[in-house]
């Protein structure tokens, strides 16, 4: 496209970024304070049922089992999104016409996809840039034209895995989500490997010009840091994760950024890391100039359920007792919404600490208490009991009846066991990482969830080996989450059955040296157990190999899988809602209104409607009182709610599922409403199609 042509498209990209009037979207999830809430009132509950796509744009990057979680942000007439091989594209936000495009794996060939929830935008009124992370690599491009810019970093790009005091190629570091930017810095956190050997999830700040480090946050405490204490004493040097995976939001008045971070590795058995392990599983308040710590609270101690803070918080002003307080509400994926005065971390409600069970698992010690708000109630159900497994069919019961009394089921911090421990809500939530909508006119924070059980169970690892073939190294090293067959438990552990058709051999093996995403990196096994591995993989040759030791604490026990609590049909094994959507009042700390969100086709054509289904990707309020959200991973569907209500207004369906956060913006007086309807959740279709919507013109 012409240059002129550009910069009319993005006529206001070199103007700073102006949220606070909520009529823009040039941010992740909408603004810094993390709310998707917009105050464009074209379409409201009188017009909406005229809604119609006003544009679909095809990616081309769909293969099966890919995924496009990108929540879009829009500059000037740009609309700014990535592909499910993590392409970054703008486009013309009126007619959806591809304007350009970046492709950080041009030279590499690689047809592998990738998650990515966003991308950050920063302007000084001069100059505006865009910037996303593949893989290792954060790069800077050139919001008008795309190009790397040159000047940040190493010739446009910052390696992650630098600046961690580990080597570089120990541990996988990457970033789903976009960093929060704050004047002149990016502020990112990393997605890294849930196993040994994990890098350490340091929040860091980058200079935007030059990618140099400003500051770093230690979330595992080096000597002499607070929390130090909390773990033994050296596990700083080797332990990992406690990571920022989810995002962050910014007070940008008070210079303040919020960071809930993730569970220490290994997630579910931890005799290496005895304590609490701050700042696992922690809400971080940082000065958002330096990096130190003003308050924190720990939602789980010495966390062995992958209870991960799942999506940035949001900030929120509540109203109590006859005053205003700017706050931060946090959901959980146990179903539970945190509460807290931004300044000071004081609770706005109170939060009690429970006796938790004790452990059997030896080796292990698990923290004497949990923490617990009292108010607002959960929004998800908290225990199985058998009252609410599935009634579908006499026979789905019996078979549900029967494998749940094999397992533990006794509420919350349930200690992981040999025979099975029943996850409820499940290890994706409660909460998911689509997060929270705020509603600052109402006070109401709208959350979907999932309502599913999971089985929790961990068996004996494997003792490392230093010699054997390609497959002894495999069944040693990768089983553990590829499984033996090397089908895997999708879409967790991915299967590696036909990867020969998806990499080549140079690529996969800078997988197994690198890492990728939650993947631990191998590479101190050596060249030699690496190739040998890969060439198992590719051609099931079984050659004879070393492997050099990894310098990691050997834990006795893994996860043989992530198994969903299902009937023998597939179904889920309790009763519905399997889904959900509420509106909670933070100002009583009361669940105003909460109803199912989706179905399932299937059982839909036989009568059985409104069951709720799985869902990912968060919603968008509008002032004009609507709340629009997809997330549902079966039905396809794209809804619009009254958000004083909870009523379907309206619903169209999406060419493959939206697990993503829409966005809303203004062209020439029109407003759009768009949303990635990338599927991939649940083995179901994949798309790479965006999609917006608007009301038809008169």
């Amino acid at each position: 496209m012409h240059v002129r042509a550009l910069w009319a498209l993005g006529a206001v990209l070199c103007l700073p970024m102006v949220a606070a009037d909520y009529r823009t979207w040039s941010e992740y999830l909408g603004g810094p304070e993390r709310i998707h809430y917009s105050r464009l009132d074209q379409i409201n509950p009188g017009n909406v049922s005229r809604l119609r796509p006003a544009w679909t744009f095809d990616t081309g990057d769909a293969s099966p089992g890919s995924e496009m979680q990108c929540n879009p942000i829009i500059i000037g007439r740009l609309v700014y999104v990535t592909t499910p091989r993590l392409r970054v594209m703008a486009l013309d936000g009126a007619t959806g016409a591809p304007v350009w495009v970046f492709n950080p794996f041009a030279r590499q060939k690689l047809t592998v996809h990738f998650r990515n929830r966003g991308l950050s935008y920063w302007s000084d009124g001069r100059e505006s840039r865009i910037f996303v992370a593949a893989r290792q690599y954060l790069y800077a491009l050139n919001a008008l034209t795309g190009e790397l810019i040159t000047s940040f970093g190493s010739a446009g790009r910052v390696d992650l895995r630098e600046g961690l005091g580990r080597p570089i190629g120990s541990a996988s570091v990457s970033a789903t989500t976009p960093g929060a930017v704050y004047k002149d810095l990016l502020i990112l956190g990393s997605i890294v490997s849930e196993d040994l050997p994990a890098a350490p999830g340091d929040i860091r700040a980058f200079d935007v010009r030059t990618g140099r480090i400003r500051w770093s946050f230690h979330t595992i405490p080096h000597p002499g840091e607070f929390g130090h204490d909390t773990w033994p004493k050296d596990a700083w040097k080797h332990s990992g994760g406690a990571n920022n995976w989810a995002g962050m939001a910014v007070d940008e008045k008070r210079g303040i950024v919020f960071a809930p971070t993730g569970s220490a590795a290994f997630d579910f058995y931890g005799p290496d890391r005895r304590g609490n392990n701050l700042f696992a599983n922690t809400l971080l308040a940082l000065d958002a100039n330096t990096g130190a710590r003003l308050w924190h609270f720990q939602a789980v101690h010495h966390d062995l359920w992958d209870r991960d803070f799942p999506s940035p918080p949001s900030l929120v002003t509540v109203h109590r007792n006859g005053r205003a307080i700017d706050a931060v509400a946090q959901p959980t994926k146990s179903g539970h919404v945190y509460v807290f005065e931004r300044a000071t971390g004081k609770p706005v409600f109170p939060i009690e600490q429970m006796k938790a069970p004790s452990t059997d698992i030896d080796g292990e010690s698990t923290a004497a208490t949990q923490p617990l708000p009292v108010k607002p109630p959960p929004f998800a159900r908290q225990r199985l009991t058998e009252d609410l497994l599935t009634t579908r069919t006499p026979e789905a019961h019996k078979a549900v009846l029967a494998r749940f009394r094999q397992v533990r089921s006794a509420g919350q911090f349930v200690p992981p066991s040999l025979e099975g421990t029943i996850m409820f809500p499940g290890f994706d939530g409660g909460a998911e990482w689509g997060g929270s909508s705020f509603d600052p006119e109402t006070g109401l924070l709208y959350v979907n969830a999932n309502e599913q059980a999971w089985i929790l169970r961990l068996a004996p690892r494997p003792v490392p080996v230093a010699a054997g073939t390609g497959r002894d190294l495999y069944l040693k090293n990768c089983a553990g989450c590829h499984l033996a067959d090397r089908r895997g438990t999708p879409p967790q552990f991915p299967s590696l059955v036909g990867i020969d058709r998806k990499l080549g051999e140079p690529e996969l093996r800078a997988v197994i040296h690198d890492g990728i995403g939650r993947m631990p990196a191998f590479g101190e096994l050596g060249a030699d157990a690496i190739r040998a591995i890969a060439a198992y993989l590719m051609t099931g040759e079984d050659r004879q190999a070393k492997a050099n030791a990894i310098s990691i604490p050997y834990l006795k026990y893994r996860l043989p899988g992530y198994g969903k609590f299902l009937d023998p049909d597939g179904y889920p094994a309790i009763q519905p809602p399997w889904g959900t959507l509420s509106a909670i009042d933070l100002n009583r700390g009361e669940i105003r209104w909460q109803v199912p969100l989706g179905e399932i086709p299937a059982l839909a054509a036989q009568g059985v409607r409104n069951t709720g289904s799985e869902n990912y990707g968060g919603a968008v309020v509008t002032s004009s009182g609507l709340l629009f959200i997809g997330a549902t991973d079966f039905d396809h569907k794209f809804r619009a709610f009254d958000k004083h209500a909870g009523k379907l207004l309206w619903e169209a369906n999406l060419p493959a599922g939206g697990n993503a956060t829409p966005s809303t913006y203004e062209i020439d007086g029109k407003q759009y409403v768009i949303i990635g309807a990338g599927g991939g959740k649940s083995e179901q279709p994949s798309g790479g199609s965006y999609v917006a919507f608007s009301l038809p013109d008169e």
